[in-house]
């Protein structure tokens, strides 16, 4: 769904790594011309669903991104990885982002 939404917006989207799709997290990685955003999912204050940028505020080189998504998947085994093109670092679906 989210691949269909980004490719309808413009934001052309793919698999990286598949998980499990019952018990995997996600990590979306943003790539645009300044490098790279990863946005993990985590839950706000009064438990709704929202996304945190995970590599930090600013755009990280590929190499950073890697380690974060490697380090990741160590942790679960299960993770699913997409990644969008997004020149303005937003993802193509509705999201919270804290």
């Amino acid at each position: 769904m989210a691949l269909r939404l980004g490719a309808s917006e413009g934001h052309p989207g793919m698999v990286i790594r598949r998980g499990d799709s019952d018990a995997g997290g996600v990590v979306v990685l943003l790539r645009g011309r300044r490098g790279i955003v990863a946005l993990s999912q985590t839950r706000d204050s009064e438990g709704r669903p929202a996304w945190l940028r995970a590599t930090g505020p600013d755009p990280v080189d590929e190499a950073r991104a890697d380690d974060y998504t490697e380090k990741q998947i160590r942790f679960d085994p299960d993770l699913w990885v997409i990644e969008f093109e997004a020149p303005d670092y937003l993802p193509p679906f509705e999201a919270r982002l804290l």
